[in-house]
């Protein structure tokens, strides 16, 4: 479990209401996923799929587009609102990782896209180990800004975004999967220099924030960007990511 976020139960619920509302400007700036991950996600001859923490479809969209009856499930009815205007075809469920009120048996592959630091761990792999059909595959995603690189390390200082895990955590799928296998993928996004300051406002730490706490947010944030980087105001910046992505099979009873 080496490399994950240091979040006591009380300060991980705190942080994951903050996800409750907002999603037009999440989904907005919010990365998307390379298509290489979702193809190696999917199981050969899986038709039933189940997104947890869906959010607003950005990962439940590629699913679909792969041809499985998916159902999407999360918390916020402002996230599955936006969702709905997106994949109006997708049932949408409100629910939560560990208590997702899915049927048992019910879904071949059931994901887990930015979602997994949110998440009580043990009980998150018991309720996948009930609604997947024997032989069914648990899959966590998550994409992470490249802090290898000087800059972008110090933009992920500035918007408060080292908030998930380094390529060295492990999660523990527990006794009822079989040995996991990882895949991790660089790519990059393209965001305006308004679009970063938004993709700031989009994350836990700012919108928990204080009026001058966002203010100090923006304000260091433009002036990296425009001053000390010398971007041009409304420039499109390349921000490198990569994507890390792990996936585990039901054993059998």
């Amino acid at each position: 479990m080496r490399g994950g976020p240091r979040l006591d139960e009380q300060r991980r619920r705190e942080m994951a209401d903050a996800y409750l509302s907002g999603a037009g400007r999440y989904d907005r700036v919010r990365p998307g996923y390379p298509d290489v991950v979702a193809d190696w996600v999917v199981p050969e001859g899986a038709r039933r799929a189940a997104d947890l923490g869906a959010g607003t479809g950005i990962f439940t969209a590629l699913l679909a587009a792969r041809g499985l009856g998916v159902t999407a499930v999360d918390p916020s009815e402002d996230m599955l609102a936006v969702l709905s205007t997106r994949l109006p075809s997708v049932p949408a469920v409100r629910g939560t990782a560990e208590h997702s009120h899915l049927p048992d048996a019910s879904v071949d592959l059931l994901t887990l896209a930015q979602a997994w630091h949110w998440c009580d761990h043990p009980a998150t792999v018991r309720e996948a180990a009930r609604v997947l059909t024997p032989g069914g595959r648990l899959a966590l995603l998550w994409n992470q800004l490249d802090v290898t690189l000087p800059w972008v390390h110090r933009l992920s200082r500035i918007m408060h975004a080292g908030d998930v895990f380094s390529p060295a955590y492990r999660p523990a799928f527990g006794p009822s999967f079989g040995p996991p296998e990882e895949i991790l993928v660089r790519w990059s996004q393209e965001l305006t220099v308004p679009g970063i300051v938004d993709l700031a406002r989009s994350r836990s730490y700012y919108r928990r924030a204080s009026s001058a706490g966002r203010a100090r947010v923006e304000a260091n944030l433009l002036w990296y960007l425009t001053d000390y980087l010398a971007f041009p105001a409304e420039a499109v910046v390349r921000i490198p990511y990569y994507t890390h992505a792990w996936r585990a099979a039901l054993l059998p009873a």
